[in-house]
């Protein structure tokens, strides 16, 4: 937000009044297919049991479904998904697929939907009329406020409202760390745009977003687009892409783009019987604007640039754990280590600490040999570190480690938070 001047910040709440998800869509459409096995009770979405079949036995799988299939041209995973979604099929699937919990084959419950946000209530009363949802994404609180933005802050379209917050979805199962969790982090921009610009923007945030990952570091052969079929669209989408991280378990999504059209405002201006409409100063025309969405999860997006950053190498006989964080997302900027507790040299760190502390984020440490923590600096992904020693009390200089090429340099004290920004930026 602080690099445009055409996005504005929010913090929107995260109780919501209940007519808001009937607006969106979520208490209709927010759910997910489930089932249970009988055998050992646990609780499944039936997406993910096409994720418990071997790659081998998928085309025996496909093969037992209908013997002229001709595997070759179709994918394995989008023909079994198929036959998923059509209920005759999906009990056969069902009867001869083994429970991932327990082992049993043909133990499973018929599939029914399972809402997928979390309901609590308002008040000392659990009474059906005072039922309220966790939100399930911070986008809703940006539409309900979209004229309080504009209005406030004397935006004309096109212009986006950007936020970072929570989000709370009751899925059937967490999985693979931090990439399915119930609670997580949710960045969100909303780009309002005039009707007929929309598809413009929506290719322009695409390139944007992408661009945004390889800037910071992530390898662009990890990265790729997955647009959606325009007959597996959301009910509010024109146009939708997610962009894909190559995770070890396999290609997962970390940001969606979509085309959301008008669909959005118009709910909201349908269900609180307020307009939404806005006035271009322009044109002088009235029209609810077309909404280009870019929706990351930030715990998702964490954890691919966790994993893309990991190294390990052998340096001088021994194997080196880096993680080669862009500097912009190292969590430490910069170690200070003196090089041992005497001789004036801890007394030295300290003031250079002091010095850099408001202005970056620092380590301090002391402990042990300075080859060790030059390794335990490297695990921590910070870029730099600064070792004060015997020529420092003579020249009032520092040597400066690069973490990922392991280079040295001498750089005066009183010029390193010139040189750690610059290199920084």
């Amino acid at each position: 937000m602080t690099y445009r001047d055409d996005v504005e910040g929010l913090d929107a709440s995260i109780l919501m009044h209940p007519r808001v998800w009937e607006a969106s869509g979520h208490v209709e459409n927010f759910t997910d297919p489930m089932i249970d096995c009988k055998q050992c009770k646990a609780r499944f979405r039936l997406d993910t049991l096409t994720e418990t079949i071997s790659e081998k036995n998928k085309e025996k799988f496909l093969k037992e479904f209908d013997p002229a299939i001709n595997t070759k041209e179709i994918s394995l995973e989008d023909k079994i998904n198929e036959l998923l979604e059509d209920q005759n099929q999906s009990e056969k699937f069902l009867s001869v697929i083994n429970c991932p919990q327990c082992g049993n084959k043909g133990t499973f419950t018929q599939p029914r939907k399972f809402n997928l946000m979390f309901k609590t209530f308002l008040g000392p009363v659990d009474d059906s009329a005072n039922v309220i949802y966790l939100r399930p994404e911070t986008a809703q609180g940006i539409f309900v406020n979209f004229l309080n933005v504009a209005n406030s802050s004397r935006q004309k379209v096109p212009f986006g409202i950007a936020q970072i917050g929570k989000a709370f979805r009751n899925e059937i199962n967490t999985k693979n760390f931090l990439f399915r969790t119930r609670e997580f982090e949710q960045m969100e921009m909303q780009y309002f745009c005039k009707p007929g610009t929309d598809t413009e923007f929506y290719e322009e945030w695409k390139e944007r977003r992408i661009e945004w990952f390889k800037s910071l570091g992530m390898t662009p052969s990890k990265l790729r687009f997955h647009d959606h079929p325009k007959e597996k669209l959301a009910h509010y989408a024109k146009n939708a892409t997610d962009i894909e991280y190559e995770f070890p378990f396999g290609w997962g999504e970390i940001e969606g783009i979509h085309n959301r059209t008008d669909f959005d405002l118009s709910r909201h201006q349908q269900f609180s019987g307020k307009s939404q409409l806005y006035f271009d100063d322009e044109s002088k025309e009235k029209y609810i604007p077309f909404i280009i969405e870019t929706s990351a999860g930030a715990s998702r997006s964490f954890m691919a640039f966790l994993i893309d950053s990991y190294y390990e190498e052998e340096v001088n006989g021994e194997l080196r754990s880096v993680l080669r964080f862009h500097p912009k997302l190292a969590p430490i900027k910069a170690a200070i280590l003196p090089l041992v507790n005497k001789d004036g040299m801890p007394e030295i760190a300290r003031k250079i600490e002091a010095d850099l502390r408001p202005f970056l984020r620092i380590f301090y440490d002391d402990k042990g040999a300075i080859g060790r923590r030059y390794r335990r600096m490297d695990e921590a992904g910070t870029p730099f570190c600064i070792t004060v020693d015997t020529q420092t009390t003579q020249d009032e200089t520092v040597t400066v480690r690069e973490r990922d090429s392991m280079e040295q340099i001498r750089v005066k004290i009183d010029q390193l938070l010139n040189y750690l920004t610059g290199k920084l930026r």
